[in-house]
């Protein structure tokens, strides 16, 4: 979970969606399209808060 969530200056969460290191070419544009830049949705902030134990 660590390597795949951060937290923000601000104190929100930005998520790293999965199935993007390898194997690109087949994969479509938008596919590709988010590295580190979705919102973690705000009624899941205390999950993911539980899981990351130093944020």
């Amino acid at each position: 979970m660590q390597k795949r969530v951060k937290k923000t200056k601000t104190g929100k969460f930005i998520f790293d969606k999965s199935c993007n290191n390898h194997l690109l070419t087949k994969k479509g544009k938008n596919n590709k399209k988010f590295k580190y830049g979705k919102k973690v949705d705000v009624s899941n902030y205390k999950q993911v808060k539980a899981l990351l134990p130093y944020s």
